[in-house]
């Protein structure tokens, strides 16, 4: 058993397996992975974290598989984090990383992760923002984070990206897709992907239309770029966006808010997390839990009351 203290020494060192390791302890919200994070928060801080979104069937994975490879190109050292939907039997990712990512699951220089969302909301797995903090501190940079596709509710990567990118693609409903509202507010930069299609002109003036709509408050006029990504096409220029949108953010006035925003909501989510957790431990040991949910399900008790007796019990006022 590798002592915590090695294991972030070679950790920090960039070492792969110490790296899976870690990622493993974290995710699975044990204590040594918790003791580890509190290590690491001084290391973090210094990756770009790049989130790619979008509807499902977009070509998001092509698209970070070929940014992948750009980045290599120019002796980047990568971290992927993919957020896959959950097994409803092992609770796992469905899509294994090294399925969809070949030619980068060898290469030492690319360290990817799929990651189940286990039921979460947002298209973001709950560990998604720690995860990306232990790839920070061991050096990745920088770390792109796939989401398992976007709805208008499933936004949470704003909170966690410098820069996003919202990948549409034509003929698979133009006009929806472009008019969910919660998408459209979080593209820093828009990818229309398989360009090779039908329909990519009317899919860039509905895009056009609603930033015309709505003018951001940092300035910044999101670019619409065009890819083929299973062919590489576009790549390149999607690259160099990313690095100018990334420098103009960074120094924009307001990126500090969005900073503390984002801090101030991954605080809550911990406190939401560590309360739901301790709360269920003390309230219900045993299996206690189990009783209740079956007097649930024979309509013995409604689930509001059993909630506001363990409100009472925990002496939270309310």
């Amino acid at each position: 058993m590798i002592r915590s203290s090695d294991l972030l020494e070679s950790l920090l060192k960039g070492d792969a397996r110490s790296l899976a390791r870690a990622i493993t302890l974290v995710e699975n919200r044990l204590p040594d992975g918790m003791a580890l994070l509190q290590q690491l928060f001084p290391h973090s801080g210094r990756s770009k974290v790049i989130g790619i979104t979008g509807s499902p069937g977009a070509g998001k994975s092509s698209l970070v598989d070929r940014l992948a490879a750009f980045y290599r190109r120019q002796n980047c050292k990568i971290g992927i984090v993919a957020v896959d939907p959950s097994s409803p039997f092992s609770g796992g990712a469905i899509l294994g990383d090294r399925i969809r990512m070949n030619a980068l699951a060898t290469d030492p220089g690319v360290f990817i992760r799929s990651m189940a969302t286990r039921g979460n909301l947002g298209g973001l797995a709950t560990a998604t923002a720690d995860v990306v903090r232990v790839l920070d501190a061991a050096g990745r940079d920088p770390v792109l984070v796939e989401t398992v596709g976007v709805g208008q509710d499933e936004i949470d990567i704003v909170k966690l990206a410098d820069i996003s990118i919202v990948v549409l693609v034509p003929g698979m409903g133009d006009d929806v897709q472009a008019l969910k509202a919660g998408i459209m507010e979080i593209g820093d930069i828009f990818v229309i992907n398989k360009c090779d299609r039908p329909g990519v002109e009317k899919m860039e003036r509905a895009i056009q239309a609603l930033l015309s709509l709505d003018h951001r408050t940092d300035g910044w006029v999101p670019p619409i770029l065009k890819t083929v990504a299973t062919e590489g096409r576009g790549i390149e220029e999607l690259a160099e966006a990313i690095a100018k949108g990334y420098e103009f953010l960074q120094n924009s006035p307001l990126h500090r808010n969005k900073k503390r925003e984002a801090a101030k909501e991954r605080l809550l989510s911990i406190l939401r997390e560590e309360l739901a957790q301790k709360t269920m431990n003390a309230v219900f040991p045993g299996d206690r839990l189990e009783q209740v949910i079956d007097e649930i399900v024979r309509r013995e008790k409604e689930p509001h009351t059993v909630v506001d007796e363990i409100i009472r019990r925990v002496k939270i006022d309310a």
